[in-house]
């Protein structure tokens, strides 16, 4: 054995026999927790004995008969692998009528003269210890006799009418038909009561061996083999038995228990027979074992209840029947451990916008932790649709935001303590081309560039590779990478191709692509390019009845070498005036000799093709009628179909007219059931597409042919295809339907499929109704909504999504055909369990006083449950907007309404609303409100604002507007005129003798108004209701009772900036303001 190592080492290259080591070995590996046993290992030596002598005689045999040459090669280990040969070492040719069977003997069919020959010589080579042996030639002699007598099959191997097969599960299944017969019969397999697995199966040796891989216990069932020639059929049933050595449905697994835990080991094993189960505990029998007072064993389960630390050990199951066995080891260890998290801390995760992101959190610990996630410092736990929680603790977030990034606490606790640790997530922008790489068309000699401009996230640094066709650049000079292009100098033939353009970040990865073709340049300026002209003079010469020679003259090539001609025909009989392509030619050949098909009159032309385009077509050529013959293809896309439970429809493709080949063309349609009928039934119909069998029994296989035929004869037999008759509605209902309820929204329904013979048609899958009855929390039902979700295939089962959380939910199964849908399952009842719940409905804030504000809100919509409580918190907001310290309240399920006191006085308070059931808190809302003011502050508020909205003020202020605008309005009309302003001639050519105020668009005069002198003076002039004061009400705006010139009266900036029409929503905070004093304020500074 090796030192260090279970590794047994046998070596008998230096002498020894390889049999004094055969036998069955195991290797045991123990130490202070327990031992545990490998599987049997099987050693024997290879073996490859000498042929037995034996005595030979001659065969001969009739012309026509069968025969059977023996191999019989000796048994080996492993066993040979058998050819036949003759002397020369050649192998001998094999065919439909001689092949070699599975036990390595040659048969024949039937012989022929040809067969004759003395040295049919069976070889048997032993691939372990690389020798050959060879048996003695064997004669055979053919005698001719005339005249040769035909039979109709009969099967040399295997003998009789049935016979048995028996294979294990996982293996490949080979079963054998070999007939004799004259002609030479072929042979058909079918699977009685079944299909073929259509991926599993193969035909070889000229289809007289059926070879099915990976069989399981649903290929068991009787295969039939039917060998026929024309004189008959013969068959046989072989009856396969699949049977299987125990395979694994639940290994036992290693087990980690924490002192005074319970826990179990599971072995369930599967077989044909079933497997026996037996325990062992550290390699011993657990009959003889030393007993655990803690351990009991119940078939193919060991349950452990209060272990201690002396329960550790490795427990070994093995489950065996005739054909095999499994063994498993499984090791318990009880431990006590505190949570471990394996996660390096502060790890850095990084991923672009719109991926998933995972976030590990390795962990280990005794009893099993449990995990928790976090966002931020002081994050509430992460819960919702938006994160995945694996149980490898890892976290998912399925599609990552940019507002993803930020700090992630895991927290692994069990009773024996509790570890965290952080993670830091970042979010990146991804990498785009903006501007990409465009088709480019340049001559030789010239100068392309191509453009790749890309934008990232700046802290990504991108790497740009540059390939053609795929490949890496050329080591050219001429190629100049720039930061965001590529530059070709001096281009030539060579550089005609597609450019790539490829961006790499540690991240993610973008490309582009464009194509360059480099055309010839022109050698002087004064040459032009054109298309071809049409070629002329076409001839037809070597007219035969399915090909002729056409000629023709090229036109002028203007300066472009003509590349091809493209040859196009005219069929005047089916469809004149159309033209359809028939071949082409290289440009240096003027001649072609051309396929024609019968009956069709023919005309050509001709087409020039050069690199600037094609020519004209030419002036077509004189005309050529072929003689008809019979068709020389069927139709295609043959279907068989039924539309009624009762028929099959078979359509098909019909011919064109030139394909007719002749006149009168028709079709025979032909069919039979498979499997059934031996003989076909025919019709013939017109140049028709379809044709309808009625009294068909439903949904059966039909084997399908359609040939066509004109006036002339009939066209090749045509090959068969399948089709079915007519689909009816499936007959019975899926059965054995369960319903495992996985969370509060999905469920998973399973169902056993329906038998195949009542789908009654092609199985297109099954359809699951399922509907809410009611809510289990408000015990109201409603109006049913049924929703259906289809599965394709053969399934079994499949996923209930969208369920709402604590209802009561009812479905049914029903299978799907082509024709519609089957019976339905009977009803199946299932609740959901409860869920957070939703927002409450509302949230409303009244009655504020000094020191207290009244909240009354509405239950939750969907409240996914029975509520538990209401969530309340609050914090303060100041002038600043920063939020206070948050009080949290919890309150009963049944409240509605709540008064919170002691609160600050003209304090506005953000408060956050949520209800709980069991599971855990809903989503919450928001809503801000104010305490009102200090009665004190409020009187004076309410003086200034009786002063601001007296008369005699508001009079006294537009007085002194007035007058400023006047002196600007003597100032501006001295200065422009340059003299004394005639203010009395002014005067009398208006009728209003008041001044004219400028127009604040375009600095005009316009005419003084004074329709809304006598406006009552309303705004401001009382203290609001609430005795709180605003400064949309306490800033003095003039606005209000002007002209409607938003308070811009000249172009000073003075007047403008202290009578803005500014107004904030915001509550005044007592006297405390960031802003200028209003005049108004200004004002009351001197009352």
């Amino acid at each position: 054995m090796k030192p260090n190592s279970g590794t047994l080492v046998i070596n008998i290259m230096n002498g020894g026999k390889a049999e004094a080591y055969e036998g069955i070995y195991q290797c045991t590996a123990r130490n202070e927790r327990g031992a545990a046993i490998s599987n049997n290992i099987v050693i024997r030596p290879s073996r490859s004995p000498l042929w037995t002598k034996e005595k030979l005689e001659p065969n001969q045999v009739r012309e026509g008969d069968s025969l059977v040459l023996h191999c019989r090669p000796p048994v080996g280990l492993p066993p040979p692998i058998i050819f036949w040969m003759d002397n020369a070492f050649q192998r001998l040719p094999q065919s439909e009528r001689v092949s070699q069977g599975l036990n390595g003997d040659l048969y024949f069919s039937n012989v022929q003269p040809e067969d004759t020959r003395e040295d049919y010589i069976c070889y048997a080579r032993f691939n372990h210890t690389q020798t050959i042996q060879q048996k003695q030639p064997i004669s055979v002699k053919v005698l001719s006799t005339k005249p040769v007598t035909e039979r109709q099959p009969v099967l040399l191997t295997p003998t009789g009418s049935t016979s048995n097969k028996v294979e294990l599960r996982g293996n490949v299944l080979l079963l054998e038909c070999i007939a004799a017969g004259l002609p030479t019969p072929v042979i058909r397999w079918i699977k009685e009561g079944g299909e073929l697995p259509a991926n599993r199966t193969f035909f070889e040796n000229f289809k007289k061996t059926l070879k099915i891989i990976d069989v399981s216990e649903a290929d068991s069932g009787n295969y039939k083999c039917i060998a026929r020639n024309i004189l008959g059929s013969t068959h046989h049933v072989i009856s396969v038995t699949v049977k299987a050595a125990p395979y694994w449905i639940t290994a036992p697994r290693n087990l980690v228990l924490s002192p005074g835990e319970d826990g179990m080991l599971i072995c369930r094993a599967n077989g044909n027979p079933k497997p026996h189960i037996s325990w062992l505990t550290n390699g011993v029998p657990i009959a003889i074992a030393p007993e655990d007072p803690s351990r009991k064993v119940d078939g193919d389960t060991i349950i452990f209840s209060d272990v201690q630390e002396r329960s550790s050990a490795v427990y070994q199951c093995n489950a065996s029947n005739e054909y095999g066995y499994l063994l498993a080891n499984a090791f318990v260890n009880v431990l006590a451990e505190p949570p471990r998290i394996l996660t390096p801390a502060s790890k850095l995760y990084q991923v672009i916008a719109n991926t998933p992101a995972l976030l590990d959190c390795a962990y280990f610990g005794s009893p099993k932790p449990e995990i928790e996630w976090f966002k931020g410092v002081k994050g509430s736990i992460l819960r919702g649709n938006e994160y995945v929680f694996h149980d490898n603790g890892t976290l998912e977030i399925p599609v990552a935001q940019k507002d993803s990034t930020g700090t992630y606490t895991c927290v692994a606790r069990n009773k024996l303590g509790k570890i965290q640790n952080e993670v830091q997530l970042e979010v990146k922008d991804p990498t785009m081309i903006i501007k990409q790489p465009e088709y480019k068309v340049i001559q030789r000699a010239g100068q392309v560039s191509f453009e790749c401009t890309i934008k990232h996230d700046p802290t990504l640094i991108p790497t740009v590779i540059w390939l053609k066709d795929n490949g890496e650049l050329p080591d050219d000079e001429r190629f100049l990478v720039g930061k965001d292009n590529l530059t070709i100098m001096n281009v030539t033939d060579k550089d005609d191709g597609t450019y790539t353009c490829i961006i790499n970040t540690t991240l993610d990865s973008v490309s582009a692509s464009a194509v360059l073709t480099v055309v010839a340049a022109p050698p002087t300026p004064a040459i032009i390019y054109a298309r071809p002209n049409p070629p002329f003079d076409l001839e037809l010469t070597g007219q035969l009845e399915r090909s002729i020679e056409l000629s023709w003259i090229p036109g002028d090539e203007n300066n472009s070498p003509i590349t091809n001609f493209v040859i196009e025909y005219e069929d005047g009989l089916h469809e004149p005036g159309v033209w359809h392509y028939q071949t082409e030619v290289p440009g240096t050949q003027t001649t072609v000799q051309l396929k024609l098909s019968p009956y069709v009159n023919y005309s050509f032309r001709v087409i020039a093709v050069n690199e600037i385009g094609r020519s004209q077509p030419s002036e077509p050529s004189e005309q050529y009628l072929t003689k008809a013959a019979n068709p020389d293809e069927n139709p295609s896309n043959v279907q068989g179909i039924g539309s009624e439970p009762d028929n099959l429809v078979i359509t098909w493709e019909s011919l064109k007219g030139f394909q007719s080949n002749g006149p009168g063309l028709q079709y025979k349609v032909s069919w039979r059931q498979k499997d059934f009928d031996d003989e076909w039934t025919s019709v013939i119909v017109a140049n028709v597409s379809k044709y309808i069998v009625s009294g068909t029994p439903t949904f059966v296989p039909y084997e399908i042919k359609v040939q066509a035929l004109n006036d002339l004869g009939y066209a090749p037999e045509p090959s068969e295809v399948i089709g079915h008759s007519g689909e009816d509605l499936p007959m019975v209902a899926p059965s054995n339907v369960q319903v495992h309820v996985l969370n509060s929204t999905l469920a998973k329904v399973h169902w056993d499929p329906v038998p195949l013979k009542t789908v009654r048609g092609h199985l297109q899958g099954y359809k699951v109704y399922y509907w809410k009855v009611q809510s289990l929390s408000r015990r109201s039902r409603r109006h049913v909504e049924k929703k259906i979700l289809t599965f394709r295939g053969n399934k079994t089962f499949g996923m209930l999504p969208g369920l709402e959380p604590y209802s009561s939910y009812k479905l049914n199964v029903r299978v799907v055909n082509g024709k519609g849908e089957g019976p339905a399952s009977p009803d199946k009842v299932f609740k959901t369990p409860e869920g957070v719940p939703s927002s409450p409905s509302f949230l409303k804030i009244t009655n504020p006083t000094l020191d207290s504000l009244t909240l009354e809100w509405g239950s939750p919509t969907h409240p996914n449950g029975v509520l538990t409580s209401y969530i309340l918190k609050f914090q303060p907001i100041n002038n600043t907007h920063e939020l206070g310290p948050l009080v949290e309240i919890r309150i009963p399920a049944n409240e509605s309404s709540l008064i919170l006191k002691n609160l600050n006085y003209s304090t506005r308070y953000k408060f956050y609303f949520n209800a709980q059931t069991s599971v855990g808190s809903g989503s919450q809302i928001t809503e801000e409100a104010v305490t009102i003011m200090d009665e004190g502050k409020m009187a004076m508020a309410s003086r200034q604002v009786d002063i601001a909205t007296q008369g005699w003020f508001i009079g006294l202020m537009c007085a002194v507007a007035l007058l400023i605008l006047i002196l600007l309005i003597v100032c501006f009309i001295r200065r422009n005129k340059g003299g004394k302003y005639p203010v009395k001639e002014k005067e009398d050519a208006h009728a209003d003798p008041e001044i004219q105020p400028m127009k604040e668009d375009d600095g005009t005069f316009g005419e003084y108004s004074d329709a809304e002198d006598h406006k009552p003076l309303k705004k401001g002039s009382r203290t609001p209701s609430d005795r709180t004061v605003k400064k949309e009400d306490s800033d003095d705006s003039l606005v209000d009772y002007g002209e409607g010139v938003n308070g811009q009266f000249n172009e000073d900036g003075s007047f403008i900036g202290q009578y803005s029409g500014k107004k904030e929503k915001e509550p005044v905070e007592g006297n405390e303001s960031s802003e200028a004093p209003s005049p108004v304020n200004a004002m009351n500074s001197f009352v």
